[in-house]
């Protein structure tokens, strides 16, 4: 995750416009280096450090929490082993480490696509601790619609259309999102989708009352393009349709815009007009169900860029203690059911893209 929201700044930046910033703009530079990043790393020769890197390279291009990219990967002759890079957790939001193992989890499913398409079969295994080991064989190459999804993936944190996908449609992304272990339940009827808003007004309105998550939150937002450019991480501004400004400026911003019913008046706005929802449920609460529950969200997320269709998370009642059980037993799961992650999703347009760091940042 997933925790990745956009943040409401829009009163202070388009009122306040200072000489010299182009307060409402969408960060042309940034976007230039965002969408280079995408572009396809295949490597022109059959080296086999170079075509690894390129597998790398997609890996990347996973969402993680914050987009904090809180993994690392180790390349050896025969299999790409990925690691947590604990570093880079984020405590007050995901104390238990779920979301960063998440990640790792859409990172493998990006790296089994680009493997096979640059003439690789992977086979990943997670052990208990979450570290996950995918070992390569030589293979037929063959560039699925789900590997060029990559590229164009995103956590399109917009507004939707709020029309209906198409049944074929559903079947495709609840297909695509159940794996080993994990199911992903659709919720497309507005009784259930109002439901959905009710816990999620419930958790975020928890989570802006306490003072370590909102620092968390402002200490990975990249208010400006220069930041975002200089640090490949975080969450940009420019990502949620919202200015980017000058960090001084950004954090005050935040304290007087950034508010409690700001945000849930946008949940409400959002989860309405979205298509459904997709709830992530894994049969047992470990990493190793984590992990899968990271695959099947970013097959999910690939499939649903295949067909035009957007998502984005709305992660509050399952990252709130106190609301988690409450959700689980209105979904009614089993006593060792989890429910991972909460996703909206719809037609709508595109977002300016968020950042990463180069490969070799990641390699160790």
């Amino acid at each position: 995750m997933l925790t990745r929201r956009p943040v409401v700044l829009g009163g202070l930046a388009c009122a306040t416009v200072l000489p010299g910033l182009s307060a409402c703009s969408g960060g042309t530079a940034e976007q230039e280096a965002a969408q280079g990043l995408r572009r396809s790393t295949a490597p022109a020769s059959s080296d086999a450090t170079a075509i690894r890197h390129a597998v790398v390279h997609s890996a990347t291009l996973a969402p993680s929490s914050h987009n904090t990219q809180c993994w690392r990967f180790h390349i050896a002759e025969g299999a790409i082993t990925i690691e947590p890079d604990f570093a880079r957790r984020c405590p007050a939001v995901d104390p238990d480490d779920h979301h960063l193992f998440v990640s790792l989890g859409c990172a493998t499913e990006n790296l089994v696509h680009a493997a096979l398409a640059n003439g690789l079969h992977a086979e990943p295994r997670a052990d208990a601790d979450g570290r996950i080991v995918v070992d390569l064989a030589p293979s037929r190459p063959f560039a699925s619609p789900l590997f060029h999804a990559i590229a164009l993936r995103q956590c399109t944190r917009g507004d939707y259309d709020g029309h209906a996908l198409a049944p074929a449609e559903l079947r495709q992304l609840e297909q695509a999102g159940t794996g080993d272990g994990v199911s992903v339940r659709l919720l497309t009827e507005r009784p259930a989708i109002e439901s959905v808003l009710g816990y999620v007004v419930a958790g975020n309105t928890a989570q802006m009352d306490d003072p370590a998550f909102v620092a968390e939150l402002t200490a990975w937002i990249r208010f400006s393009a220069a930041e975002a450019l200089r640090s490949g991480d975080g969450l940009f501004t420019g990502a949620s349709g919202n200015p980017a400004l000058p960090r001084w400026l950004g954090t005050r911003a935040m304290r007087l815009f950034f508010t409690p019913k700001s945000e849930n008046e946008r949940y409400a706005r959002q989860i309405r007009n979205s298509a459904g929802i997709a709830v992530f449920v894994s049969q047992r609460s470990d990493r190793t169900h984590w992990v899968e529950a990271g695959r099947c969200y970013e097959r999910f997320a690939l499939r649903a860029t295949a067909l035009g269709i957007r998502n984005a998370f709305l992660n509050p009642p399952v990252e709130v203690s106190a609301i988690r059980p409450q959700f689980a037993a209105w979904l009614g799961l089993k006593a060792d059911e989890r429910p991972d992650l909460v996703v909206r999703f719809g037609r709508g347009a595109a977002m300016p893209m968020s950042m990463r760091r180069p490969v070799q940042a990641v390699l160790v």
